[in-house]
């Protein structure tokens, strides 16, 4: 919940993403008529996004600055292409707000490879913190966990596994209201010696620090909610989240044949219908839209591509929780203060 919302300023990659200004625009728009102590600076193409605003509420658009950017970065766009040639892209300049502290934070829905490169590069990492990770809340059966990595990093030490997990517990403590979140090494299995020796090092550096570390986890514990943040390299957390989408793309597919085979079908369907409305709203992946980037001197989060208006809204939501809470000085704070061996 954002409650107590202090003056801040979101920046927004209004030309990133599939759709564009036809989504990141109303969006902002959406979000200031509730919030009237934010502030908004739409970074792009400045006669097109003034065409969008035009039917925007007086009041709102007091709140809204624009700020013009010549250049997009396209979405199957190289990182160090964008990184070398698109200096004056939406997406840089948004970053680039964040990094001269006229905004608190920076909102994009376009190309990750490109937001993760152009944001490590102008905001660099925190001290202590070798490798930013891509953080993102999941449904569970007991509310939602938070997961990294989801596809930033590969081949990873046990020291980078250490540091998402230190990033994971406090993005989740600051967001959840949670003293100590429980954390997770996913795994192929729960038994002490299962795992590579990058997951075995892991578990033991995270047994020794001051973190709340539950242990291994396997893939379906995810979705039980058993641990409040789930650790994994990128390669392995990017797969786990894809499939799981795949599969609850499935789950709704068959769910719509079964149902639409024919006339008493279709009426089962209508008699279901508010549990299925029910079942949508819990696992709607568009209410957990907005990854962090965490682990940067600045606050960075990633919309879908694909999202719309309600998708991209709460992307902004988590980008201002993040505002709210100083996720980047926290963890700061406790990678100097709490990532100390339990015995001493």
């Amino acid at each position: 919940m954002i409650d107590n919302l202090h003056n801040s300023t979101i920046a927004i990659d209004a030309m990133g993403g599939d759709v564009g200004l036809a989504v990141t625009v109303p969006a902002a728009i959406d979000i200031l008529k509730k919030y009237a102590r934010l502030n908004i600076v739409l970074v792009g193409d400045e006669t097109a996004i003034q065409k969008q605003l035009e039917s925007c509420p007086d009041a709102v658009r007091q709140q809204i600055t624009v700020h013009h950017a010549s250049q997009i970065v396209d979405m199957d766009e190289k990182p160090a292409s964008a990184l070398r040639g698109k200096k004056d892209s939406s997406m840089r300049v948004a970053i680039n707000l964040v990094k001269s502290g006229d905004a608190d934070a920076c909102i994009s829905a376009g190309n990750t490879g490109a937001l993760m490169a152009t944001a490590r590069f102008v905001l660099k990492t925190l001290p202590g913190i070798d490798r930013p990770a891509i953080c993102s809340a999941i449904p569970t059966q007991t509310g939602h966990t938070h997961m990294l990595d989801l596809g930033a990093n590969v081949d990873l030490s046990a020291q980078h596994l250490l540091e998402f997990a230190v990033m994971g517990s406090v993005l989740t403590s600051a967001v959840d209201n949670i003293e100590k979140p429980s954390i997770g090494l996913l795994n192929i299995g729960q038994e002490a010696m299962k795992g590579n020796e990058q997951v075995q090092q892991a578990a033991i550096l995270l047994a020794n620090s001051s973190l709340n570390y539950y242990g291994f986890i396997e893939g379906d514990d995810i979705y039980k909610g058993v641990v409040d943040v789930v650790v994994a390299d990128g390669f392995v957390g990017n797969i786990s989240l894809k499939t799981s989408e795949g599969v609850a793309n499935m789950i709704v597919y068959y769910i719509k044949r079964e149902f639409n085979r024919n006339l008493l079908t279709k009426m089962a369907g209508l008699i279901a219908m508010p549990v299925l409305n029910a079942f949508k709203n819990k696992v709607d992946p568009r209410k957990y839209n907005g990854a962090s980037l965490v682990g940067l001197k600045g606050i960075v989060v990633k919309s879908h591509g694909s999202a719309d208006v309600f998708s991209f809204s709460n992307a902004i939501k988590v980008a201002m929780l993040e505002v709210e809470n100083k996720v980047p000085q926290r963890i700061s704070k406790v990678l100097e203060e709490s990532l100390v061996d339990k015995t001493e």
